[in-house]
């Protein structure tokens, strides 16, 4: 076995310096963002927490690194409850402890630290788990068939199911999209036959088809079944400007503002067009409009960049948890920037989840490193047989 012993060698310096690309690009978009609107007025400099909440999200990959993923299979049950109790905690505290933000039973208060969103955490809580429920079973079904197939979709359904639902009940829908996202994720590369695969997700494809479509053309009938400020999101994401002054007034300003932008941007700090949220949710539309069709560009390559990477551990560890761990957290990563980066120019409705790695948030950034760090330590703990083409974690 050749286990290279040189601390540096092992750490995965390839997502080390992407993560650095993201902090600084972060930094410089949010230090923008902050000089205009409600958030100037407040004094705070969100950039330079921002940078904090970065350097201890480093420290705690470092913390991670000494930890191998045989060690985070065994934690995954204790990560995982712990990740529902806080869940439920929301649900039952008062409104001191959780208050309603933003029309959502979200996040816990804590004087002088701030906020918290479980639900952030919860996502990788639910990869871990997932990873080795996956795994765990089909260890113990060598001989696969549909009977055995259809048991493991059953608990990966019950295991992702208890937070999605726990989530809906804030409610929550950005954060149970990305939950469906990661389940979807895992299952497609668990080795469940395809002849239960394909009718499950045609049946979940028919059903959003036939929805959108009576959202647009039976407007009549979606009413009955659905409040009127639920029709109002869907009809200002296809037809904005006719709710511009009203529920489509971020995505109106949004899509202006990196229009405005055209190729080159109008430069750091030089904008005109307000956009609700700009430091967080829509922190793409500040970098649109400031850096213009290069400086987004730049950004969607860091993302490209980052899932190949990730792909590409995935691809070279032989165990079976490794696996399916990547395959969460690029699933969730992923989902993120489409979702994201599509609800800001139109392609996608507003659920109002961040972009990874670049919004402000301390329990965004916090718990997508979290997931990161995993992958630091899959690398850290990579060993290669000499003489053999098997590798493991």
């Amino acid at each position: 076995m050749n286990n290279n012993n040189n601390f540096s060698d092992r750490i995965d310096w390839t997502l080390a310096s992407l993560l650095i690309l993201f902090m600084i690009s972060s930094v410089v978009a949010i230090a923008s963002a902050q000089t205009t609107g409600q958030y100037a007025a407040l004094g705070t400099n969100f950039a330079l927490r921002q940078g904090a909440i970065y350097a201890v999200g480093f420290v705690m990959i470092a913390f991670m690194m000494y930890f191998d993923m045989d060690q985070f299979r065994k934690l995954a049950w204790v990560f995982y409850g712990f990740g529902v109790i806080l869940l439920v905690g929301l649900l039952i505290l008062p409104e001191s402890i959780v208050p309603y933000r933003n029309g959502a039973y979200s996040w816990y208060y804590f004087p002088l630290i701030g906020t918290l969103q479980p639900s952030e955490f919860m996502k990788t809580f639910t990869v871990i788990a997932l990873a080795r429920v996956v795994t765990v079973h089909n260890e113990a079904f060598v001989n696969r068939d549909v009977k055995s197939d259809l048991w493991l979709l059953v608990k990966i359904g019950l295991i992702s199911g208890i937070p999605f639902v726990l989530i809906s009940q804030q409610p929550d829908l950005g954060t149970m999209l990305v939950f469906i996202a990661i389940t979807v994720g895992v299952i497609l590369v668990s080795g469940i036959s395809w002849k239960l695969l394909l009718p499950t997700f045609g049946t979940i494809t028919a059903v959003a088809g036939a929805a959108l479509y009576f959202a647009i053309f039976r407007q009549d009938l979606m009413a009955r079944y659905f409040q009127d400020y639920q029709l109002r999101r869907i009809y200002s994401w296809l037809d904005p400007y006719s709710y511009a002054s009203g529920d489509a007034y971020q995505l109106t300003t949004a899509m202006s503002a990196i229009g405005s932008g055209e190729i080159f941007g109008k430069g750091f700090q030089d904008r005109q067009v307000y956009v609700p949220d700009n430091h967080t949710d829509f922190i793409f539309a500040v970098i649109g409009e400031e850096y213009g069709f290069i400086g987004a560009s730049f950004v969607v390559s860091l993302f490209f960049l980052l899932i190949y990477h990730l792909t590409k551990v995935a691809l070279e560890t032989k165990s079976q948890f490794n696996v399916y761990v990547c395959a969460g957290v690029i699933s969730m990563i992923t989902f993120h920037v489409f979702q994201n980066i599509g609800m800001t120019i139109q392609l996608l409705p507003i659920t109002g989840i961040p972009l990874p790695l670049v919004s402000y948030g301390g329990s965004s950034l916090i718990g997508t490193l979290f997931a990161l760090g995993l992958l630091f330590s899959m690398r850290f703990h990579h060993k290669t047989y000499m003489f053999s083409s098997e590798e493991e974690n």
